[in-house]
């Protein structure tokens, strides 16, 4: 008796053993790493903010390069036109890229489906949900050395990254 017991001990454990490998491997891979290559792709400048349907924020139209229409809560963004070859070569039809975003001690991946020629010294335009991110009020209107670093593929899901 002793000996099925100690068997049935030793297959339950392997059992416990087998899935506790299998669950950590399928949560590693659920994980999705934000750890970014700190090279030349990064650009740093100013931020600043575009809405059409807002006076005052008024740089463009309705319809961004790559065709969609502009959504103030779709955390998106303009990146400067001299910039778009870095950032996926955003054109009419073409596919969004995205970008991991710090500033003001904090971290977003914001989708950047538009260009346009901004003010000197900014690099990248805002939707407005991503301006409430970086500046709550909306009082700043331009946020000084952002860092904008490409992110590759297009798997992103765009929003504020929580800090540890």
């Amino acid at each position: 008796m002793s000996v099925r017991l100690s068997a049935a001990i030793c297959g339950a454990t392997i059992l416990f053993a087998y899935f506790s490998i299998a669950m950590a491997r399928s949560e590693i891979r659920g994980v999705r790493s934000y750890a970014v290559n700190r090279d030349s792709t990064a650009v740093v400048g100013a931020a600043s903010m575009y809405n059409p349907y807002r006076s005052g924020y008024r740089e463009g139209g309705t319809t961004t390069a790559t065709g969609e229409r502009y959504n103030r809560y779709a955390w998106a963004a303009a990146i400067q036109t001299a910039l778009r070859e870095r950032f996926g070569g955003i054109r009419h039809s073409s596919r969004a890229s995205y970008a991991l975003v710090e500033g003001t001690n904090k971290k977003a991946i914001v989708k950047i489906n538009d260009v346009g020629p901004l003010k000197p010294g900014r690099v990248i335009d805002f939707d407005e949900q991503t301006m409430r991110y970086f500046d709550p009020t909306l009082r700043l209107g331009v946020i000084q050395n952002v860092r904008v670093t490409p992110l590759p593929g297009d798997d992103w899901t765009p929003g504020p990254i929580a800090q540890r």
